[in-house]
Parts: C-alpha cells; structure tokens; sequence
C-alpha cells in the first residue's frame, strides 16, 4: 500500500476555445492547467475534475487520449505522466426534486469516459445547457442515484453544510433520508467551514467516509482541502474501496481549513459580514435585517448525538496562499528550491524552508502545520483571516 494526496473537486473554468464551463471560476481554470498544477506545484496524486460532462470537455479528454498525454487505467479512470497521478471523471449537478426545500449539489463520479459520454447524453436531455457546470436538474433524487450507479459510478452529496444548494444547508429539514436513498450515497463532502468533529454531532453521518476537498475555481486554490488515501495506486476502483474501507483501503488523514476560516461558518449580515453575536435580528453594523445562516449555528439545529464515529483524524491544515506574506514571487521561490506544495506542508525540515524564506515566513508555516495559528472567523461570504 502506498499514500497518495487526494482532491477530488476542481471546476474547469473555460475550455480550450475559451468557452466558459463554471462561469464564476477563473478563466485560466483549464483541463491542461489543472493537470499541470494538480502535479507539478500541488503534488496531488488523486484528481477529480468534476465537469466532465461538458461535450468539449469529454472532446479533449479524448484527444489527449489519442496522443497519449492520458492513458485509460483498467481499474478506472485516465493516467496523467505516470502511474502515481490519476484523473477521476466527475459532474456535479444541482438536484431539485419534489421533496427538497432547496436545490442540492451532488457529485458523480464515473469510471470510464466511454461512461461519462453516456451520462453526459442523459444529462443533456434534462438540463438547459450541457456545456456548463453545475446545471439543475428536476429529477427525483433516487432516479438520479440509480442512474449513476447503473454506469458503475460514485454517488457524494457537495459541501453538505454549507447556507446554499447543499444537503443541510437548505435542502432537507432534518435528514438526508428525506430526499435520498442512504444506501445509494458513497461518501459525503463536508465543504470549507466544518470538519470531521462538527459533522459527527448529526448520527445518520456515521455510516459515511468524509472528504475535504478544495471546490477549487482557480489553479491556486487546488488542494486547500485534500485527504490522504492509503490504496496500492490511484485510480477508480482504489478510490471506491478507499471509500467503503475495503481490503484494507482507507483515508488516513483529512485536512482542510480550520472551519473558523470557511466564508460560511457563522451566522452573519448579508450585507456587511458582521457576525451575529447573540438573537439580534438587525446588524449593529448596518442595520440590515438578513442575515446568512452560519454552519456552526445550523448543526446546533440539526445536532442530535454526542457520541463519536471511529474516523481518521481532521488536521487543521493552512494552505500557504492564505498564510500573511506569502504571495506569488514566494511561493514560486519555494517550490523552485523546495519541493511541491504537499512536501512544504508536510515534510519540508525547518533548513529546508529557511533557505528559501525569511523567518517570519518559516515560523508561519511550521505553525500552520501543527495548528497553532490564530485565527478571525468567517462568515457571511468573508472568509476568516490569518491573524
């Protein structure tokens, strides 16, 4: 068994003719800048891309094919340069059924592009425009379910918690069963402003793998979340025992942003982003009467159990673009003269680093790596600072 970095939502921003797919997202967000990031700044092992549906898309992923700068893995998805560096093929669609209170983002994953084409042919017979991201659709969510697990797919509700298009957030009143099928579901994503210990006060959660993923709408932004997958190489069918904990498969370590950081963790002004200290119901910043809902304060509604699931451990990881002082020119220092993200936050010896940054720079980072970082909270779509 080896170890292997693992993130499993990034957005494609625009394909090569420059056509957006996830608008919001950053231009230079392409399938071949994803790939050159994912590998050779960030060091992840595991990717999933999760707008493979798009037509244009599925057309370079074939290309690439073609003139092997992707090769098919038997066990399920595409080899990128060498047998360490996977790409999983991913959508993620917004689900409205009859019985949501409102729209939920869910993940698919398919192990083959020959399946994805197929989804991607289903899917555009119910959404208003296949070429784009996160297209809504009006389907009963267990025919959804058994749509992607009869092409052999992974089936993971998005960013569970968070105030829109999730799970929690706005999509049931109490539990997931409302809507979905619990043995249809493989895993659950916990999105930027909770973690393992803040999800397991919700008891049907128990039965599920978390994953802390990025979301990522720029190529900086690959990795801020990431787990740590014990399998013998990356590909479709490791991730899916990884998932269930099969033949000694597991996620050794989830790390992602301390939940204080997320944009959503606390309730706070629509308006201005001051958190709502007690039951106020106008800001004492603005005067504003809405607010957005904070996750912190819709898992106190939703809480109903102390007890703690047996999980690899949540570590508070600080991504380096969010640490005070490092910016474009040093960062680049550091991978140039140290190694890819992954080996700065994890490995780099202290000489390492300090031969690439001053000592402010290098106190930072060691300090992120053992969670020892003070910290503003978020909330109210501001993230949390860096004190």
């Amino acid at each position: 068994m080896q170890r292997y970095y693992v993130d499993l939502h990034v957005h494609i921003g625009r394909t090569r003719s420059e056509r957006p797919v996830k608008i919001t997202a950053a231009r230079t967000l392409t399938l071949a800048s994803i790939l050159k990031e994912a590998t050779e700044r960030k060091g992840l092992n595991l990717i999933g891309v999760i707008d493979c549906h798009v037509p244009e898309v599925i057309a370079e992923l074939e290309e690439m094919l073609e003139h092997g700068r992707l090769d098919k893995l038997e066990e399920g998805g595409l080899r990128y340069k060498d047998e360490d560096v996977a790409l999983i093929l991913g959508s993620e669609i917004e689900l409205y059924d009859e019985h949501c209170k409102g729209p939920i983002h869910v993940l698919c994953y398919l192990p083959t592009i020959e399946a994805m084409k197929n989804f991607s042919l289903w899917f555009a017979k119910r959404v208003k425009n296949i070429t784009l991201s996160s297209q809504r659709i009006y389907e009963k969510a267990t025919f959804l379910q058994e749509k992607v697990k009869s092409l052999g797919g992974l089936f993971i509700p998005a960013h569970i918690f968070t105030p829109f298009k999730s799970l929690y957030g706005r999509g049931v009143t109490r539990s997931l069963t409302e809507v979905f099928d619990p043995s249809l579901i493989d895993a659950v994503e916990l999105g930027l402003s909770a973690d393992t210990k803040m999800a397991d006060q919700i008891a049907e959660l128990h039965h599920y793998s978390f994953l802390s993923n990025s979301d990522a709408h720029s190529t900086p932004k690959l990795a801020r979340e990431y787990q740590v997958m014990e399998m013998k190489r990356p590909s479709f069918l490791e991730l899916k025992k990884v998932l269930k904990g099969e033949d000694g498969r597991r996620i050794v370590a989830n790390y992602g942003l301390n939940p204080l950081l997320g944009k959503y963790h606390r309730t706070a002004c629509e308006r201005c982003a001051t958190p709502v200290q007690g039951n106020e119901k106008v800001c004492q910043n603005c005067g504003s009467t809405k607010f957005i809902k904070g996750v912190y304060n819709r898992l106190m509604e939703l809480k109903n159990t102390d007890e703690e699931a047996t999980r690899p451990p949540y570590i508070h990881q600080v991504p380096l673009q969010f640490l005070p002082g490092i910016g474009p020119k040093t960062l680049q220092k550091l991978i140039e003269k140290v190694g890819t993200e992954m080996y700065i936050l994890h490995e780099a010896t202290e000489s390492e680093l300090a031969e690439a940054a001053k000592a402010s720079i290098v106190e930072l980072i060691l300090k992120a790596r053992n969670g020892i970082l003070a910290i503003q909270t978020g909330g109210g779509g501001v993230y949390g600072k860096i004190l």
